[in-house]
């Protein structure tokens, strides 16, 4: 009977050599190298989160969009203090 470690892929639909060599390219990464690809994740995340509010509120303006997507991580408080803006009184 052979013995596992135990390790699990970050991933349910990716294998344990593939997650070494995606690991082992990070490794050699330099940090420069590494904050440009978070930086690039980030945009591409701010991206669909952007499309997503533009589908589910076509009559939005830009601004609202911008705002609803904010508040998705700043709490109701601080939006209506720093923007004049409440989450709860727009409609969903």
């Amino acid at each position: 009977m052979q013995r596992t470690s135990g390790y699990r892929t970050q991933s349910a639909d990716t294998s344990r050599e593939a997650e070494e060599v995606l690991f082992a390219a990070y490794r050699r990464m330099t940090p420069a190298e590494k904050w440009q690809k978070v930086a690039d994740l980030t945009r591409t995340a701010r991206m669909f989160a952007l499309a997503g509010l533009r589908m589910r509120h076509p009559k939005a303006t830009e601004r609202e969009l911008l705002l609803r997507l904010a508040s998705t991580y700043i709490d109701r408080k601080t939006m209506i203090a720093a923007f004049g803006w409440d989450p709860a009184a727009v409609e969903a």
